[in-house]
Parts: structure tokens; C-alpha cells; sequence
């Protein structure tokens, strides 16, 4: 256990349940856009949004982001994105997709969607001058959850519907970003946090963010919390992956992405997964993750894995 001191009561409270709706984002800066593209029928939420660097005919690698927002809330359009988006400048398609929130459909909903934007996304590649062989994923919080089982559970059929279109094609993906995501097992979060001294202890009430998606109190339902986890789907075959997390996160314990990275460096060797855990960082959200400074790194990751 990390010796990583106490935080204010504010930082305490700045927990998911307190947390609101980050504001849009704004591309009118952006020349070659598409907005609002579905690529499923299910639903209204089932849409995503295109954008290509300024000037190039492609075929340019592509980063598909997923948002966080302890999947209740968040849009593909709000400022989460910006730090995704100045992967434009170096020369990536940038993909921003909504999936469907737990208040209208529960998991495995959410990764069924995220699956079917990357089949979307490599059915596509030739009308979006994407590179359909070279497909990064990025994530914070639920979205990084989202993106980190994109890159542990290829193959498993219970993870993907393949009715919602472009069954043909692969939805697996060369690399994964995951920002403060809670990868390791949703029950043990209250015990880490409770050890560590840094947040609430209210993942594992029966109305949290994560019995919400789930569709149970997460406590009651061990093996289904592992059906969620990515942690569960570990494997020799993985992509490379990049872990960053805040060491004083006080919505999700850091230790969920030490656990994570363990369990990945286990299955497939270190030389697959590289691990940041930023001293006195809090969670997504905190100002410090919108930096140039973090995404550069996440930038120099993808250009020696993409």
C-alpha cells in the first residue's frame, strides 16, 4: 500500500456523485468534420463524431475516445475531448463516440456499443481516409474502463453483439489508453479507498455508479462484477497499454490501475504495459490531466505503438 498522506475534506466530497456535467466543447476551428454519424440503430446515443487533421489524404491512424462520467453522464462533444482532439496536429483521425449510459441500458450494453465503433470505424476506413490496421482507444474514468476492455476481451462473444452491424470486421484495437480507470474489480474499491484514507467509500452502495450499470447491488453479484472487469480478461495477446493515474484520486483508487497493470504485465510480459502513477494527481477532472504536458506523453505512447 502507497504511503500517500490525506486529502481536504473538499477534495473528499469532489466525489462521482458530486461531480457535474462538463461543459461542450467547441470545433468550429476544425475544417473536415462529421458530426452525429449513427453507426447502430438501437438507439439515439449510438452516434459518434469524425475529425481528420487539416491538410492530408490519409489513411491516418485513428483514436477512437470514449468519455467518462461514472457512466451516467458525458457526451462525445464535451471538453473531455480536447486533449484527444490536438492529436489532429500529429497527424491522427480522431474518433469521438457515445455509447448508451446506464439509465437507459445496462452493461454489457456500453461495451457492446464501444465494440461496434470500432467495427464501424474499420468498415469505414476507406470513406474517413482512416488506417483501419492501426486503431488506438482513449479513455477516462468509465471511459477508460470501456477502452481497457475494448483491449483485454477481443474475442469473447459475450462482450460483443455482432447484430448491430459490420459483424465481418474485427473490433480489436492496437492500443489502449486508460486515464484513472477502475480496471481491477468495482467491490474492492471501498476497501482501497478505505485504506488508503483519499475518498468516499460509496462505490459498493446498492445505488452507485456501479450497481447502476450493472443493474445490482455490485456486492450481491461478485461474478458479474468480474464479467465487467477488464482486469478478468488479461491475456498474453493484449495491444500495448498505457496506464495513468493520479495518486491522490479521490474518486477512483489508484490501486485500481496498480492491481491492473500487474495482472496485464502477468499475462503478456512489461515490455506490454507501462504504468504512471502521478504524484499528487487527483482525478479525471483535475486541471493537471488536460495539460500538454500529459497528453504528449500519451502522444509519444501512440506514435511508437501505432
Amino acid at each position: 500500500m502507497f504511503n500517500l498522506g490525506k486529502l481536504d475534506q473538499k477534495a473528499l466530497n469532489n466525489n462521482h456523485e458530486h461531480r457535474e456535467p462538463p461543459p461542450m466543447m467547441n470545433t468550429d476551428n476544425i475544417k473536415r468534420k462529421w458530426l452525429n454519424v449513427p453507426y447502430a440503430n438501437q438507439s439515439p446515443a449510438q452516434k459518434l463524431d469524425i475529425y481528420l487533421p487539416d491538410e492530408g489524404g490519409g489513411p491516418f491512424p485513428v483514436i477512437c475516445e470514449f468519455h467518462g462520467g461514472a457512466w451516467l453522464f458525458g457526451d462525445k462533444y464535451d471538453i473531455q475531448q480536447v486533449p484527444i482532439l490536438r492529436g489532429l496536429k500529429r497527424g491522427y483521425a480522431v474518433v469521438c463516440a457515445n455509447y448508451r449510459l446506464s439509465g437507459e441500458a445496462l452493461f454489457p450494453s456500453q461495451i457492446f456499443d464501444c465494440k461496434a465503433v470500432i467495427r464501424f470505424a474499420r468498415s469505414n476506413a476507406q470513406k474517413f481516409h482512416f488506417d483501419g490496421s492501426r486503431i488506438a482507444v482513449w479513455g477516462a474514468s468509465a471511459g477508460a474502463h470501456l477502452a481497457s476492455l475494448l483491449g483485454t476481451s477481443i474475442g469473447i462473444k459475450e462482450l460483443e453483439d455482432l447484430s448491430m452491424g459490420n459483424a465481418d470486421t474485427s473490433s480489436a484495437v492496437q492500443a489502449v489508453v486508460d486515464w484513472c480507470g477502475p480496471c481491477d474489480n468495482f467491490i474492492k474499491m471501498d476497501e482501497q479507498f478505505k485504506l488508503s484514507g483519499l475518498g468516499v467509500a460509496d462505490h459498493s452502495l446498492p445505488d452507485s455508479p456501479e450497481s447502476k450499470l450493472l443493474g445490482k447491488h455490485i456486492v450481491k453479484a461478485p461474478k458479474l462484477v468480474e464479467f465487467a472487469s477488464p482486469k478478468t480478461y488479461a491475456n498474453k495477446n493484449i495491444p500495448p497499454f498505457f496506464i495513468q493515474h493520479g495518486s491522490h484520486d479521490q474518486v477512483v483508487p489508484v490501486e485500481q490501475s496498480i492491481n491492473f497493470a500487474v495482472a496485464l504485465s502477468q499475462a503478456a510480459g512489461a515490455d506490454k504495459v507501462t504504468l504512471e502513477v502521478i504524484p499528487g494527481m487527483l482525478h479525471h477532472g483535475d486541471p493537471a490531466w488536460d495539460s500538454v504536458e500529459m497528453s504528449d506523453k500519451v502522444f509519444k505512447f501512440l506514435d511508437q505503438n501505432l
